[in-house]
């Protein structure tokens, strides 16, 4: 039997306000009501922290507590045990009934370029006479400042954007014609650094509270006509989709794995003592209004260029101070071959190759009505590690 990770989110039922939740199964146990209920007693928490709506509170305890929260919850959902069987229609709801919020209250929102393969396919596209790579690529985390408010949680419908773009040779206001997803992990900050103090390399995992899957989506025409000189802005903040669950940053450690070679070697403040990678499944999947799901790409983890360590070490090391809520995204994880891609810019070559849903049906980029499904998991030593899912639908 596979050991399971944990998972915990922000959710609401019938006339309940939101509060903190935790993942069993196809059930959600109301952590608040287990806490009020005296099963949280012998650790000496305040039943108060799971009645916030989001997680920062809970967050802010810190990683030991955490740590005997979930040896805590293990044993009462042992099913040897069946410890919450006389209580078991109080403190579980039916994932049926639920609705699901945005899990943390996000100050600020990095986005990274982490993912080499998808820097390389862009450089190709755009530089195709040109090395694909820019010269700091391998140098240093590259990275933009996000827009934190127009984070949405999983489900959320996405409205197309407008802004300007070329058609031609013309400049054009209008909706968008190249909507694209990109498949990311986003970091959860778990704990708070002071302004002017670097964190090192190897303290830095212990700023992480957990990962989530993460849609950042792109206007690529609209993208590409304004990025020059400043970078994303109009293409990228009008939604950035999150899972409605968070993995403890812990619950990754049977995953851990030696990342591809950094050549050249980067600066002795990006180097770290230990291996930063994790093995983990990636997929996307797409929905057409009327069609099956299809699945569009797989891709892992592993494949990213920079650890999860690295970019936080670069991004406080000119005394950026972090918070708990902060989010940081690892930018499109793509993989090496075409089927392993993490947007459809790649995917479809800049919409030179149609990707065909089925025999009659194709994409370059979005259609109104598509739904984009994020999956992740991971399965090793025995260990399994599920992301749950990140969705939405394109609406016009």
């Amino acid at each position: 039997m596979s050991l399971t990770s944990m998972l915990y989110g922000i959710f609401s039922y019938d006339t309940s306000t939101p509060r903190v939740g935790f993942k069993h199964k196809d059930h959600v146990l109301d952590l608040e009501v287990v806490g009020l209920l005296g099963y949280f007693d012998p650790l000496h928490i305040d039943p108060a922290v799971f009645a916030k709506s989001v997680l920062n509170d809970f967050i802010a305890l810190g990683r030991p507590t955490h740590q005997a929260i979930k040896k805590r919850l293990a044993d009462l959902l042992d099913d040897g045990a069946s410890a919450l069987a006389d209580v078991h229609d109080q403190v579980f709801i039916h994932e049926s009934r639920v609705q699901m919020h945005l899990p943390v209250r996000i100050g600020d929102y990095t986005d990274f370029y982490a993912g080499i393969h998808h820097a390389e396919n862009v450089g190709r596209m755009f530089r195709p006479t040109g090395d694909p790579l820019l010269p700091n690529y391998k140098h240093l985390p590259v990275a933009y400042h996000g827009r934190a408010s127009s984070i949405v949680v999983s489900g959320t419908p996405v409205r197309r954007p407008s802004g300007q773009f070329l058609d031609g040779d013309q400049i054009t206001f209008g909706p968008t014609k190249a909507l694209d997803f990109e498949l990311e992990l986003g970091l959860i900050i778990g704990k708070s650094s002071g302004l002017g103090e670097p964190i090192s390399v190897d303290t830095a995992e212990a700023y992480i509270f957990g990962i989530t899957l993460f849609n950042d989506w792109s206007a690529r025409d609209i993208q590409r006509w304004e990025y020059q000189p400043l970078g994303p802005f109009l293409g990228k903040n009008f939604a950035s989709s999150l899972s409605a669950w968070v993995l403890p940053f812990d619950d990754l450690e049977p995953f851990r794995t030696v990342g591809m070679p950094q050549e050249p070697a980067p600066l002795p403040y990006l180097q770290s003592s230990q291996p930063g990678h994790f093995d983990l499944d990636l997929s996307v999947w797409l929905q057409p209004t009327d069609g099956d799901e299809v699945c569009i790409a797989h891709s892992n983890a592993r494949y990213l260029y920079w650890s999860f360590a690295q970019m936080i070490a670069h991004h406080t090391i000119g005394g950026c101070n972090l918070a708990i809520g902060d989010v940081l995204a690892t930018g499109t994880i793509s993989g090496p071959a075409p089927g392993s891609y993490g947007s459809l810019l790649e995917i479809s070559w800049n919409g030179e190759r149609p990707i065909y849903l089925s025999h009659s049906l194709s994409r370059t980029f979005l259609a109104d009505g598509d739904t984009v499904t994020l999956r992740g998991r991971g399965f090793r030593h025995g260990y399994l590690a599920d992301l749950g899912d990140v969705t939405g639908t394109i609406q016009s």
